[in-house]
């Protein structure tokens, strides 16, 4: 009955917006406003994951691309989704799962583009807390069963041996305000929550153990979500939205001030610091300049919802996404064009920048890097030359100090795959870090933020 009186007012309002706008849209803008098509666009939470909507309404790129656009928040995915489903919205930024599993139902929602294509989670835990076993026997929240921040929390917590509702009791709380909420008064042990909140977690002092980009989780987030039907009938209108979107998202990567200005209007913050964040993070690092779907992060969420779903364990994750459009952009130029036009920003650079890379080599026992060739040569390491003469022959000068090993703190983002590349110039010798940690790492997957390593020596490489 709640769920279906919030239709009916949703419904309510995107009519107001469609049949008592037009005498108003006159007097403000003339008559160029007649040739813009009405549409309501959607988008399902108060996150950074959600910054191509707000940036493509907010410059106005919506009404370059021939659209006037009212954007409205529906909150939480499944009732996004529900007016995607119904019509009251031509399309909507929404996670992915809600989409897949509307669409094995029958509605014939598909995702046309992956904005996010991971999740932004971070495993906040009790100041007590340091290392992922501590987790045994204490409390974490959910928003609710079956939602991405229990799916988050659950692959987390077996990706390091825990059982989740067995090991760890996980309760379900609501809103992610309110998860934090019950970590800030002791109620829970450790909740998933994103950027910017993460921030803010951290200058309060809880531990952060894991972010999900460190577990190597390629899932299918914030994601462009149409209807089939809208594909067959207006694929003008539908390619307009994507443009428009693809376009934000270049305008965002290279407009750094004014893109910090939306994130604080609609994350209603002014925390510099969670602002850097969310832009760093997310803008810069995470949603990629050609925002294809993931194939492969929707078989995560298929593979998840196939435990007690058979209609999910038969289908093909192609079924759910419709790459038309995107590849129509990307092999037009429209996309690399964009980027020809002006460089993008870049963070300022820090003694230790973070590295985030969502697709790259497993650092796995099962999945190995290419193995070196045992012909392979060493870099020659240079040595100071000092002459006493212009004649005389050089002499080698030798350090008497041996190199040693180092101690590393692990950080946000880290593998054991990175941290070779770093220390090593190789992501192919990260066996020699986990040999040397054997006795704390048990599996070279799954390294947690504030463990220490240690970086042995590089024998070949001289460091």
């Amino acid at each position: 009955m709640k769920a279906k009186l919030q239709h009916v007012l949703i419904t309510a309002l995107v009519g107001l917006f469609l049949m008592g706008e037009s005498r108003a849209a006159l007097g403000a803008e003339g008559p160029a406003a007649q040739g813009l098509k009405k549409v309501v666009i959607a988008y399902s939470s108060i996150s950074p994951n959600q910054a191509p909507s707000w940036a493509a309404y907010e410059t106005g790129l919506f009404r370059k691309y021939g659209l006037d656009v009212q954007l409205i928040f529906v909150e939480s995915g499944s009732r996004t989704v529900q007016t995607l489903v119904s019509g009251d919205v031509v399309a909507a930024q929404v996670a992915g799962a809600g989409v897949i599993q509307s669409n094995l139902q029958g509605s014939g929602v598909v995702l046309i583009a992956g904005f996010l294509n991971t999740l932004d989670y971070k495993l906040m835990v009790s100041r007590d807390i340091t290392r992922p076993d501590q987790l045994k026997g204490k409390a974490v929240a959910v928003s609710r069963a079956g939602s991405s921040s229990d799916f988050a929390t659950r692959y987390a917590l077996e990706k390091y041996g825990l059982i989740p509702d067995k090991d760890v009791a996980i309760l379900q709380i609501g809103s992610q305000p309110a998860r934090f909420a019950a970590l800030e008064t002791g109620k829970i042990n450790g909740v998933m929550v994103s950027i910017p909140v993460t921030a803010r977690a951290a200058k309060l002092g809880f531990n952060a153990l894991a972010d999900l980009q460190m577990l190597g989780l390629e899932y299918q987030h914030s994601a462009l979500a149409v209807s089939q039907s809208l594909i067959k009938s207006q694929p003008d209108l539908v390619r307009n939205i994507l443009k428009a979107h693809v376009e934000a998202i270049h305008y965002m990567k290279t407009h750094r001030k004014e893109t910090l200005a939306i994130l604080a209007k609609y994350l209603k913050t002014d925390d510099a610091d969670a602002l850097q964040e969310a832009y760093e993070a997310e803008i810069e690092a995470l949603i990629p300049q050609k925002p294809y779907p993931t194939l492969k992060g929707i078989q995560t969420i298929l593979r998840e919802l196939g435990a007690k779903d058979a209609t999910a364990r038969a289908a093909r994750p192609e079924q759910f996404a419709d790459l038309t459009f995107m590849k129509e952009l990307d092999s037009s130029g429209f996309i690399d064009r964009l980027y020809k036009s002006g460089a993008v920003a870049r963070a300022p650079v820090s003694p230790e920048p973070a590295q985030v890379v969502l697709k790259e080599k497993p650092a796995s026992v099962e999945s190995k890097a290419k193995v070196i060739a045992k012909d392979e040569k060493s870099k020659p390491v240079s040595k100071p030359v000092v002459a006493s003469n212009e004649n005389a022959a050089p002499t080698i000068v030798k350090s008497t100090q041996a190199p040693s090993n180092q101690e590393y703190t692990v950080k946000g983002g880290d593998t054991l795959s990175r941290l070779s590349e770093r220390f090593y110039n190789s992501g192919d010798k990260w066996e020699r870090i986990y040999e040397a940690n054997k006795d704390t790492v048990k599996n070279p997957n799954y390294i947690y933020i504030g463990q220490k390593l240690i970086i042995p020596v590089d024998e070949r490489a001289g460091t």
